[in-house]
């Protein structure tokens, strides 16, 4: 007899999912931070962030090809030890080359969570209720991005940038407690009789094969990417150029994931009810409107915090929206190897974000033109990316009429 999620189950899988920000967002308000304190370059305390969306990304590959192999709950607590070890070797990291290390490693460990929570919960609710549990998942999600750089900006005026980590390593070591006590192995049992598991190669192959597939894992890359470029180069802008402190900051950054949470509500109502492709393309043509606000804003010189940030509300909003409905559609594309498409599916959303933040963190001049060109070019890719899906689901209801 399957055992059936409860509420504490629920509430332990959702704060797996803080690992991410814990590794990611809670950085942000402390990159000028450490730059002055290690006395880095522009692209040397860029790459100090992206660094960990590249460990974060890459991982996802391993970390759910081995799910559908070894089983989810190992899977996710080696994860979060690793995250515990990477947050202590930062806190003491002496210099940058020790810090980007202990950064890859927590943020190898937090991969873990960030690929397999959807395959969990797809795992213990069902197919049916896939899209509802992912927006509520990410619904409690966003509580990460809206604390962790209050939180982060508090703690690096406060005490230093260091402290951040040793937060990071009491909040973790709880999560890890609760993972440990409460989520117990979803993977569904092998039949008697069946094949042993394939080639990861062959399953990754497998999954590009289908269109839909692809177009829905590059489509929640780029408007990550966007997302993320925005949020590191508006840390950049509120320290550098208007001299803002870190901890206001972390308050003018809670737009970032209000929008978020407001876009998540509004899929968790909707549910099932609406198919995923009009869905993603809906979210992806309001990302691009909102992104095509903020360049002509910014283009036009108006430089203060609520022009940088008011767009960005409507950004995540519109990812909000998408996000829950290009995961389901991606996780569920071929059921037999659910966790390798969540790890895939996670790799390239993070990687294509490391990327176009590091392209930034290389073009950054202390002007606005380098946030403009790349964030356009975000949102661009989403759209394309949001059309074959769409176009392919308007054929075959025409074929049907």
């Amino acid at each position: 007899m399957s055992r059936q999620p409860g509420p504490l189950f629920a509430l332990c899988l959702a704060s797996v999912a803080l690992i991410g920000p814990l590794s990611i967002h809670i950085y942000l308000p402390m990159i000028p931070a450490v730059k002055a304190g290690l006395a880095l370059s522009d692209a040397l305390a860029q790459l100090t962030f992206s660094v960990s969306m590249l460990g974060l990304s890459v991982s996802t590959l391993f970390w759910g090809s081995l799910s559908d192999r070894r089983g989810r709950r190992p899977v996710i607590l080696m994860g979060l030890c690793l995250f515990l070890a990477g947050s202590v070797a930062c806190a003491l990291a002496p210099n940058v080359e020790s810090l980007v290390l202990g950064r890859l490693v927590q943020a190898v460990g937090a991969g873990a969570g960030a690929a397999l929570v959807r395959t969990i919960a797809r795992d213990a609710y069902g197919p049916e209720r896939m899209v509802k549990a992912i927006a509520y998942l990410t619904m409690f999600y966003t509580l990460g991005p809206m604390i962790a750089p209050v939180a982060g900006g508090a703690l690096t005026d406060l005490f230093g940038w260091r402290s951040v980590f040793g937060f990071s390593f009491v909040a973790g070591a709880a999560i890890a407690f609760g993972a440990w006590r409460v989520i117990y192995e979803t993977r569904p049992p092998t039949p008697a009789g069946a094949a042993p598991a394939g080639n990861p190669l062959r399953d990754y192959a497998a999954l590009f094969a289908d269109l839909r597939f692809s177009c829905f894992v590059v489509q929640t890359g780029a408007n990550t990417a966007a997302f993320l470029v925005a949020a590191s180069a508006t840390s950049f802008l509120m320290k550098e150029t208007l001299n803002r402190s870190a901890s206001e900051f972390g308050l003018w950054f809670l737009l970032f994931p209000f929008g978020y949470l407001l876009g998540n509500f509004c899929s968790s109502r909707i549910g099932a009810r609406a198919a995923n492709e009009p869905m993603v393309l809906a979210g992806s043509l309001l990302a691009l409107a909102a992104i095509l606000v903020q360049a002509g804003v910014l283009a036009s010189g108006r430089l203060e915090p609520l022009a940088i940030f008011a767009p960005c509300f409507f950004i995540t909003f519109a990812q909000g929206i998408s996000l829950p409905y290009a995961q389901a559609g991606a996780i569920g594309a071929i059921p037999r190897i659910a966790g390798t498409a969540a790890g895939v599916g996670v790799f390239v959303q993070n990687m294509m974000g490391a990327v176009f933040t590091q392209i930034y963190g290389l073009l950054a001049d202390g002007t606005v033109q380098p946030i403009l060109w790349v964030t356009v070019a975000c949102g661009l890719l989403g759209v394309a990316a949001a059309i074959p899906p769409a176009a392919l689901r308007l054929k075959r209801t025409a074929t049907r009429v």
